[in-house]
């Protein structure tokens, strides 16, 4: 099998043949073309999703799971990364042959009274490297501190969370740090976490310091923009931090994109598969286009360790009959995906 067409973010033509589950980068010989005169892509990535639970609380379901998980293939994402999960077996194998590949962060970490009760796993500050290192041991390298929850609350101090991203960091892992408010924002940085979640009155002069260390803003306007529209009975003073953050974060990537920060797409919420609306909101934000469709593709892909549409890389391909970068909208309407180098449709 092969497939032929111009290939992101390169803009070159390429034959790309399917040889098992790796792509060849072949002259026009052999194999059966599904494909040609199309825009390809590495597969879409959404990097802050949470498969098999649909409202905080619930527990976890593996028929949610799959469920979500095949939303998201047949939605042309092909790798996800799933920072905080409600399932407790998190050392089990789950990339499955006809699912999107899955970086997991184990399961949330939660101070006391930072999370929804009971959904994470609820510890005591102090034991919070031991348990940071645990959980990016039994996952894929990654784990999830929720780092700050409500307005006028106190952040997870930060000596306490540098010392817990210093311990993963030297076990070889890498910590995503949920932070809304300026307090846990400016924390996760400092404690030098790997990626800022929300990022929400994240104070601007700490940008220079995300980019030199590596710190990749998730903004996550999807659940953001269904929140802001239900404020009406919420109290007063969450509401205004709430539409104070909101109407700051377009800025806010802005500023992280021109202060060389890498910006990346993450939905957080159901229905899975709508990475492709994250990057319109990236877009709205006033990112460029051709940056916002890297967020949710090949620098989310690079960003996770893995390559881009070249020879050896995993036969992971999205195609499309439009240049989604000219057309954004085109990323809702695959013509062609192929995963670990099945031909899905």
């Amino acid at each position: 099998m092969k497939i032929k067409g111009v290939v992101l973010p390169e803009r070159e033509e390429r034959v790309l043949r399917v040889d098992g589950e790796v792509l060849r980068v072949a002259g026009d010989d052999g194999g059966e073309l599904v494909a040609d005169g199309v825009w390809l892509l590495p597969g879409l990535v959404d990097v802050h999703t949470h498969p098999g639970t649909v409202n905080p609380g619930d527990e976890f379901d593996e028929a949610v799971f799959r469920r979500h998980m095949i939303e998201h293939r047949d939605a042309g994402v092909l790798l996800v990364r799933s920072p905080g999960s409600a399932d407790r077996e998190t050392g089990r194998e789950r990339d499955e042959t006809d699912l999107p590949r899955l970086r997991s962060g184990g399961r949330w970490l939660a101070t006391p009274g930072r999370f929804f009760a009971g959904y994470g796993r609820d510890i005591g500050e102090d034991e919070l490297v031991a348990a940071a290192v645990e959980e990016a041991g039994t996952s894929s390298g990654w784990c999830k501190i929720i780092g700050d929850w409500s307005p006028g609350q106190p952040a997870v101090p930060v000596d306490v969370l540098t010392a817990a991203v210093e311990a993963v960091h030297a076990v070889g892992g890498r910590v995503a740090v949920h932070a809304q408010t300026a307090e846990g924002s400016r924390n996760a940085v400092l404690a030098g976490a790997d990626s800022l979640e929300h990022g929400m009155h994240l104070d601007h002069g700490l940008l220079p310091r995300m980019a030199e260390q590596g710190t990749a803003l998730v903004p996550t306007f999807t659940p953001f923009a269904k929140i802001v529209d239900k404020l009406d009975g919420a109290p007063a003073e969450f509401r205004e931090w709430l539409l104070a953050g909101w109407e700051g974060l377009p800025a806010t990537v802005r500023a992280a994109h021109a202060a060389g920060v890498v910006v990346l797409a993450g939905t957080d919420t159901t229905p899975c598969g709508a990475v492709a609306g994250e990057i319109d909101w990236l877009i709205r934000a006033g990112l460029p286009a051709e940056v916002a469709v890297g967020a949710g593709s090949w620098t989310a892909r690079e960003w996770l360790g893995l390559p881009g549409l070249e020879d050896g890389a995993p036969a992971d391909v999205v195609a499309y009959e439009a240049d989604p970068v000219a057309d954004p909208s085109v990323l809702t309407r695959p013509s062609r995906i192929i995963l670990r180098g099945r031909l899905v449709r």
